[in-house]
């Protein structure tokens, strides 16, 4: 099943930001996880959270998960979680639209002798 989640909070900014959309695949399960893997979880004090897996034990029972921004609340202020409280694996992120601004000049080079592109 797929599920997708807007995020919310600056936890894994710069490349996960407010505002951005992840599509996730669930049941994991389903999905062998691995340290790298960007998953969204369920944590009882916190809710729901977005982070990068660290490491796994050995019996895949408890997972570390790290952000990475530097105030980012992960596994090294609560601790490990439990696989049961994964809701899914990220695979694919769609960034909000960032805003850019460009000056005529950007595009000079591009221009035609009539002005146009």
């Amino acid at each position: 099943m797929l599920k997708i989640i807007k995020v919310a909070g600056e936890s894994l900014s710069p490349e996960y930001q407010t505002g951005d959309y992840v599509l996730l695949t669930t049941p994991t399960r389903l999905n062998r996880l691995k340290p790298g893997d960007v998953i969204v979880f369920l944590h009882e004090a916190y809710g729901q959270m977005i982070k990068r897996i660290e490491r796994m034990a050995s019996d895949g029972l408890q997972i570390f998960v790290v952000g990475t921004h530097s105030r980012s609340i992960d596994s090294t202020a609560f601790g490990p979680i439990s696989p049961d409280s994964i809701i899914g694996k990220v695979i694919w992120h769609v960034a909000k639209s960032r805003r850019y601004s460009f000056s005529e000049k950007d595009f000079d080079s591009d221009r035609d002798q009539d002005g146009g592109f």
